[in-house]
């Protein structure tokens, strides 16, 4: 087992799903879905969510599948912006920067950890909305966990105080750095450039600005042999980035988007495929919002319970 890959995730399935028009602003991923049904665009995701958990179960990944059924939540399918786990039975919650978005936290999701893994505490930063300090979880922030290392593409949606808070409690040295794309635009979220797993890393190197810090970033990525695959700004658009390696039955396995491995040349598959399975799913619609494989999953690095709680005895 590798500490970076999980062998269980967490997913949203959404019932009113669409590209949120509070996050557009500084997301230039997202896509409106002009001329298209909205009933029609919010089942097309619900399936895409079901067929992935259905396709990494599969592979041998547990699949915690929730459903949200509440209106006012476009963005709940992306839950890795709001909780992360971490190994000795720590959780954390998230501050978001957009309102809509902060009703997605939710308890139920919490109870379901603390009654099938071994919690040992919650660290909620969601209290920072209140002075307008966000981190959204590992969307911000690509966790290297083996060498503690939190990579940050700065942004409004990554705050330095939240972050040193972050890094602080859970024993990550921070790394962070400026990221644009071609137009000058700042990266939104660290996730959509970048992917650590553990024996290579995809990043657009030249989204980077600053040459020194890129220089840095690969040295530290290359550490302990990881083998590092620069991805061009095309590929980084196409959601190449946007990928996560999990354990499944026969090994470890990077989960990505069609459209994210369509975009990848055969080099880096081959660079890939000596450690991992690919395992591609089909979330165009989801893609919409901005967001893709990566964002769609929170990987649990909690041990399991032996015998499972009461939710009595959990709380």
């Amino acid at each position: 087992m590798s500490v970076q890959a999980p062998s269980a995730v967490l997913l949203i399935r959404p019932r009113f799903f669409t590209p949120n028009p509070e996050t557009a602003l500084d997301n230039v991923f997202q896509t409106h879905a002009v001329g298209e049904d909205a009933d029609a665009v919010a089942a097309a995701a619900y399936a895409e969510v079901s067929e992935a958990a259905a396709m990494l179960e599969a592979h041998g990944v547990t699949v915690h599948l929730f459903d949200d059924d509440g209106p006012g939540r476009p963005d709940s399918v992306f839950p890795n912006n709001w909780i992360s786990t971490h190994a000795g039975g720590h959780v954390a919650l998230y501050p978001m920067h957009t309102p809509n978005r902060r009703t997605e936290r939710r308890g139920d999701i919490v109870e379901m950890l603390k009654q099938s893994y071994r919690v040992q505490d919650v660290v909620d930063y969601s209290g920072l909305e209140l002075d307008d300090v966000f981190l959204e979880g590992t969307g911000a922030m690509v966790l290297d966990h083996g060498a503690r290392i939190a990579y940050v593409a700065r942004s409004r949606r990554a705050d330095p105080i939240a972050l040193e808070r972050f890094c602080t409690n859970f024993g990550y040295e921070p790394m962070a750095f400026d990221a644009v794309d071609e137009t000058g635009t700042a990266i939104y979220h660290t996730n959509v450039m970048m992917c650590v797993a553990t024996d290579f890393a995809l990043v657009g190197l030249r989204l980077i600005t600053s040459a020194a810090r890129r220089a840095q970033v690969v040295e530290r990525l290359s550490a302990q042999d990881r083998e590092v695959i620069d991805l061009d700004p095309e590929q980084i658009r196409n959601f190449a980035g946007n990928a996560i390696e999990l354990h499944g039955k026969t090994g470890r396995i990077l989960a990505l988007s069609e459209r994210a491995l369509a975009n990848l040349t055969k080099p880096q598959r081959r660079i890939i495929e000596r450690s991992c399975e690919i395992v591609p799913l089909s979330v165009p619609t989801i893609e919409l919002a901005g967001g893709s494989v990566r964002c769609m999953v929170a990987g649990i690095h909690l041990d399991r319970r032996s015998v499972l709680l009461s939710p009595a005895a959990a709380g």
